[in-house]
């Protein structure tokens, strides 16, 4: 059974109590597999292979919308490499929205590209996601409907995420259309 992790940070434990070994920390929203109950403590398994135990009352149910979670970004300001509500690029806003219900994704449009499954565009739907880019995948946003986006971007007098129309000039350099 897959949970997320529902404080801002969880300590992992060797055992299960609070003077045990730390051996690393969950984040909010990062989804672990559930090996086991004992005294109020869960073992669980990290996505990254790391065992060890968490206090019961720091996990949660996943699932959810990703477009939904996107959309909490909205406003944020654009920054190469960020993945924070202080600034956050375009694959970084894919990555954290679909973290946000339970989900690791790759980081890069790029790898966000290969690991989604194709979509023709007849059948795209709100949520879904389309990549950019010339020779490989640069850019990604999420499909809205009706000719919008919800993305990251920073050109003259946009900067941050937005939900707009699909401008033109990007338009012209779609790659895929995928769905995660």
């Amino acid at each position: 059974m897959d949970v997320l992790c529902s404080v801002d940070v969880a300590a992992v434990r060797a055992e299960p109590s609070d003077d045990a070994e730390r051996v690393t920390e969950l984040l909010r929203g990062e989804p672990v597999a559930v090996e086991g109950l004992r005294d109020g403590w869960v073992r669980i398994q990290t996505a990254y292979d790391y065992f060890g135990w968490v206090r019961e009352e720091e996990l949660g149910g996943s699932g959810g919308d990703a477009l939904e979670q996107a959309r909490r970004y909205l406003g944020t300001p654009y920054l190469w490499g960020g993945m924070t509500e202080r600034g956050i690029d375009c694959s970084g806003l894919v990555h954290m929205a679909y973290r946000w219900i339970g989900r690791l994704v790759p980081r890069d449009a790029d790898q966000q590209e290969a690991a989604g499954a194709p979509v023709a565009e007849d059948h795209l739907r709100q949520g879904d996601l389309i990549t950019y880019g010339a020779n490989e995948a640069t850019h990604i946003a999420f499909w809205l409907g009706e000719g919008r986006i919800l993305h990251s971007t920073e050109r003259e007098g946009v900067d941050g995420v937005v939900e707009e129309i699909e401008p033109d000039d990007l338009k012209a350099q779609r790659r895929r259309l995928i769905r995660l």
